[in-house]
């Protein structure tokens, strides 16, 4: 067969199934999701490249697309070839700024992918909308930023040690970091929580300081539980009082005409306590498709009620304003109305009370009562905190995990983000004092399943929860040793005296740690991160070896898994039959001709069962001192018993809170199988 002559002027095979690919994608954007009609046209292209070409010559990318727009045109298929002409054009302006913007970034070229959602949404512009700056360029102005808390003779020395960690793809910060440092905005913390209070005045009071922040990027957290119930009266007007449910579409709304900083719509999470008298209309205020689209919503549980559901026993009611009981309920009802929504939706998720403030390290200053919308951090009011991922996948070189280099790049990483605090323009007065006290920092990681794939570990299997055992402690440990060394250097957070980690303080729980700051870890769902480290997100296993990812506001991103591809190369195995496998199923398993070794190491989500997924995240809580945003990824089939035993599992394993999600339960899906 022919031989492509590529437009870098090297030599590559001919490879039908990349024709079949780009046909499908442009079917699809159609409303044509049919692989074997992709593949059919496809056919006839070969066909009529034989006509124009004789084998031995060196085709061009172009002269193949070329013929693929005559067929679609000669097969009747207008509009997909009106798509395929489209797809071509954008593919040519994408290169054409991969040549202008990236050439090579820390010994690497990043993907097409990491491009898009750079310009999209971090790369900074002028007032008429160009791109002023390359990915190496945003590098250069964080780290610099960053490492302006150093003293003067140090801030060189430490930017050019921040722009390596970040240029090498090894540590990311949150989004507003990597969009705002080094910018008149200079808003860099990602997570907030803030107080609503049951009084008119105090609800839209937090409204526009939830406003405020969402133009600068952060995300918000609120507890509607000190909300009075609908229908209790109101004694300044004789009126009867709306309810929490009815505040969390205001809440909505606002934030649906709001932008963070332009770039992303804002969003927030929304908490129930389990024994407020409207948790029944809070647990399905998400039922109907798109409802309160810019939040996530959990229900704050208690033991108490976890135990009553599991004994089928009532527990009760309370009113949030007096604090008395206002009847019972059945704790049974409640927990089956929970699972049967999560099933149907995906919502609610559930946090547990007593297990988040089990950590809480200054249990003086309060309870931690809400967390960020993705749930990886309890805060408590007017707190805020910045995050930052470690690129597991980049610590494993020839099957083994570089725990030299990995210590080293948590000890800067906790150094840049302790920075951070310091750098940071706070949006609230109130936000800027109540996290000076405890400077909390949430170090996580994305690329977990790169990093099991690359030593060849099944996500679920033994030695995966080890592997997760095995990094959560050694995370841990250096990272409190890394704050240590900061405390040594510039002082612990100033509620130390009254933290946990004192040994002369009421709370104290058996160790006297010296610590720069109140928290030190918390492991986010990274899905912008992960797509510009172009590596797995999170903890979370591989959604799937082939893929579309729609974000950006509805932007569609086609991936194919690097590491699967490598395997397959270094058993000789790549074919076009298994590209075509994975574009229709995501998955290998019930491909015979693939080794089980390969099949047992590249499992997705859905080869997943539920437990598994809840031992890995159970296994790194134990060692997160903030909490872990985690989904259980369900397959369609699955059933609402077995939604309710992972919650139970969830519980029962220490987790902080889980949240879970049927796979096409929800009408518009963020990723999806290439085929749908």
């Amino acid at each position: 067969m022919y031989t492509i002559k590529k437009r870098d002027g090297s030599m590559a095979a001919f490879d039908q199934s990349k024709i079949t690919q780009a046909i499908f994608k442009a079917a699809q954007s159609v409303g044509r999701q049919d692989l074997v009609f992709a593949q059919l046209l496809s056919d006839k292209v070969i066909q009529q490249l034989r006509k124009s070409y004789r084998e031995d010559h060196q085709l061009t990318v172009e002269e193949i697309q070329d013929e693929v727009e005559k067929v679609l045109i000669q097969e009747g298929q207008v509009k997909i070839a009106k798509n395929y002409i489209l797809y071509r054009h954008d593919r040519m302006k994408l290169r054409e700024e991969k040549a202008s913007l990236i050439g090579r970034i820390g010994g690497k070229t990043l993907s097409l992918n990491a491009l898009k959602v750079l310009k999209e949404r971090y790369l900074l512009r002028d007032k008429e909308g160009n791109l002023i700056e390359t990915p190496e360029e945003m590098f250069r102005r964080v780290a610099m930023s960053v490492a302006k808390a150093e003293p003067p003779g140090r801030q060189k020395e430490m930017a050019d040690q921040f722009y390596q960690m970040l240029v090498h793809l090894d540590f990311l910060p949150n989004s507003p970091c990597l969009m705002n440092a080094g910018t008149p905005l200079q808003q860099l913390a990602a997570c907030f929580v803030l107080p609503i209070k049951d009084s008119i005045d105090d609800i839209y009071q937090t409204l526009r300081h939830a406003m405020i922040i969402q133009k600068t990027a952060g995300g918000t957290g609120f507890n509607f539980s000190h909300v009075r119930p609908r229908n209790s009266l109101v004694q300044s007007t004789k009126g009867h009082a709306s309810g929490p449910v009815s505040f969390l579409h205001v809440y909505n709304a606002a934030t649906e005409a709001i932008k963070h900083g332009g770039k992303k719509r804002g969003a927030n999470m929304g908490v129930l306590r389990v024994d407020h008298p409207d948790i029944l209309e809070f647990i399905h205020c998400k039922d109907k498709s798109n409802a309160l689209r810019n939040f996530n919503v959990s229900v704050m549980v208690t033991d108490q009620f976890m135990k009553a559901a599991k004994k089928n026993a009532d527990y009760p009611m309370v009113d949030p304003t007096s604090g008395q009981e206002l009847g019972k309920q059945s704790a049974r009802y409640v927990f089956d109305s929970m699972v049967t929504s999560a099933w149907q939706n995906g919502d609610p998720g559930i946090l547990f009370l007593d297990r988040i403030n089990k950590d809480n390290p200054t249990p003086g200053e309060g309870r931690l009562e809400a967390t960020n919308p993705c749930a990886e951090l309890p805060l408590l009011d007017y707190e805020a905190c910045t995050l930052g991922s470690l690129n597991m996948g980049n610590f494993v070189e020839n099957k083994k995990v570089d725990w030299k280099r990995l210590q080293q790049t948590i000890w800067l990483a906790v150094r840049f983000l302790d920075n951070v605090i310091d750098v940071n323009n706070y949006p609230l007065s109130e936000i800027k004092e109540q996290v000076m006290k405890n400077r909390k920092i949430g170090l996580g990681m994305m690329g977990f399943a790169d990093m099991l794939a690359k030593l060849r570990i099944p996500y679920n299997s033994k030695e995966g929860v080890k592997m997760a055992e095995e990094l959560g402690r050694f995370l841990r440990k250096e990272a409190d040793a890394a704050s240590m060394k900061l405390a040594e250097e510039r002082g612990v957070f100033p509620n130390w005296e009254q933290s946990i980690y004192n040994k002369k303080s009421e709370h104290f729980r058996g160790q006297h740690l010296e610590l720069r700051n109140a928290t030190r870890l918390s492991i986010a769902p990274t899905g912008s991160l992960s797509m510009i480290a172009d590596c797995s997100a999170g903890i979370e296993p591989l959604f799937a070896l082939s893929y579309m990812k729609k974000v950006l506001g509805g932007k569609e991103f086609f991936y194919v898994d690097q590491n699967f591809k490598d395997a397959l190369d270094e058993k000789g195995l790549k074919s076009e039959e298994i590209v075509e496998h994975i574009m229709n199923k995501g998955s290998i398993q019930d491909l015979e001709d693939i080794p089980s070794t390969i099949r047992k190491v590249f499992v997705t989500a859905h080869d997943i069962s539920p437990e598994w997924h809840v031992k890995i995240q159970a296994a790194f809580q134990n060692y997160v001192d903030n909490a872990i945003s985690k989904t259980v990824n369900f397959p369609n089939s699955a059933t609402i018993r077995d939604v309710e035993e992972v919650y139970m599992m969830a519980w029962k394993m220490g987790c902080k809170g889980i949240t879970l999600y049927r796979d096409n339960s929800k009408s518009e899906q963020v990723i999806h199988l290439t085929a749908h």
